[in-house]
């Protein structure tokens, strides 16, 4: 391994934890039973706050059965959002749906189409391809889907390497738990690398789940193909008939879910190996207005089906330490189904020295959320996304401040509930 070089640059991810701690049995993560032996105390390890403690039953879909897209801009609702914006968020790119009079929604944004890089949140595309994949190798068969991504055993090889994010490694036999980065030669379900790249938001993770993605495209119902056979295929195949498999993969997905492949788009691997290995077909990036409709379809039940979207939402279910938009205090007894990203870059700088959060050349920070508040109640629901690019300015501290401002406007406009 080598160490990990700040350098200029760096990408960074949410450190988080996902999925309802009652789902060790149903899916086999075994991060989920050290997490909830920690809730009872009987391993060492964070507790989860109240928000975080709903069970499989409670983390579902809520609009299931409707297909409204994004109403129109509220203008009374936009104008509460925009006085939220400090003078340092002015170049916010800010979405905000409000379901909590399911009678009438209300809908705002600021920057809505303003487009950049948004880091790790592009792993929600990655899912999205994943369960695309899965639906369109058995589309009559959701326990064929299941057993795919709870039996079949990855080992990490080039693919995962590699980055700095640790994730938790959990044996229920010996209750012993260790935190470390992914290492060639690991191995672990599908659905323990999916947990990995979602929760910690390991770029590790998502390296070996982009490549099981491509691999399900291209063998079918023949998934899993052998270790040895993996490497034939990565090693003899073209690269130009590499970038066609993964645009199929990862970019018509997003198009086939009501999606715009021109406001949404993961265009490479989240690994150096993965771009070395498989050419993207171009940049990443995503709009404050086009996460909010992932969020939306998702919700509804329309991204690949009704399973695939429950699945995707579990996975995004905050169960564990949360930072960023996340981490606000106002959001402790609400149930937060989130992911973050972001990359900053710096330069030297008279009287300036190098942040985390606070690049001088770009300072990118991005979240997309889902809150019920109080968790299991839901007399509040609303969807946030975030895409911002404040230089110097810590934007992780920003980001907790506007959802705790975000979370008291939410709360006044339905003082009766």
């Amino acid at each position: 391994m080598r160490a990990f070089a700040f350098a200029s640059a760096a990408l960074l991810a949410a450190a988080v934890r996902a999925y309802p701690l009652d789902g060790y049995e149903q899916t086999g993560i075994r991060r989920l039973e050290g997490n909830r032996l920690a809730d009872e105390g009987v391993v060492r390890d964070v507790k989860q706050p109240p928000g975080a403690r709903l069970g499989l039953k409670d983390v579902d879909l809520r609009l299931v059965g409707q297909t409204f897209d994004l109403p129109a801009p509220d203008p009374e609702f936009t104008r509460q959002i925009t006085r939220l914006l400090t003078e340092s968020m002015d170049g916010y790119a800010l979405a905000v749906l409000d379901l909590s009079d399911p009678a009438r929604p209300r809908y705002a944004e600021h920057r809505g189409t303003h487009r950049q890089n948004v880091g790790s949140v592009g792993k929600i595309v990655v899912a999205l391809a994943l369960f695309q994949a899965l639906a369109d190798t058995y589309p009559q068969d959701i326990a064929a889907r299941k057993r795919i991504l709870k039996t079949t055993v990855v080992t990490a090889d080039g693919f995962s390497q590699w980055d700095h994010h640790t994730v938790r490694m959990f044996d229920p036999a010996t209750r012993k738990l260790v935190r470390r980065t992914i290492q060639i030669g690991d191995q672990a379900s599908l659905y323990e690398f999916l947990d990995w790249m979602l929760s910690p938001s390991s770029n590790s993770a998502a390296g070996m789940v982009m490549r099981e993605a491509m691999l399900i495209r291209q063998y079918g119902t023949a998934y899993p193909p052998s270790e040895a056979e993996i490497q034939r295929f990565f090693d003899e195949t073209p690269k130009k008939e590499l970038t066609m498999l993964f645009e199929r993969t990862f970019i018509d997905p997003v198009a086939k879910n009501g999606l715009d492949p021109e406001q949404l788009r993961q265009g490479s691997f989240f690994t150096a190996t993965g771009k070395r290995k498989v050419p993207g077909p171009g940049s990443s990036y995503g709009t404050a207005r086009e996460l909010m409709r992932y969020l939306l379809r998702m919700e509804q039940g329309r991204l690949v089906d009704v399973w695939s979207s429950r699945e995707i939402k579990r996975m995004l279910y905050v169960t564990e330490r949360r930072i960023r938009y996340a981490s606000s205090p106002a959001l402790a007894q609400a149930a937060v189904y989130f992911k973050s990203g972001s990359l900053y870059q710096c330069k030297p700088e008279p009287g300036y020295s190098c942040r985390k959060y606070a690049g001088n050349v770009k300072n990118y920070m991005n979240s997309a959320a889902i809150i019920e508040s109080p968790a299991g109640e839901r007399r509040l629901y609303y969807m946030s996304t975030l895409i911002t690019n404040v230089l110097k300015k810590n934007s992780a501290v920003e980001h907790q401040t506007l959802a705790t401002r975000l979370q008291r406007l939410i709360e006044k406009n339905h003082a009766a509930r």
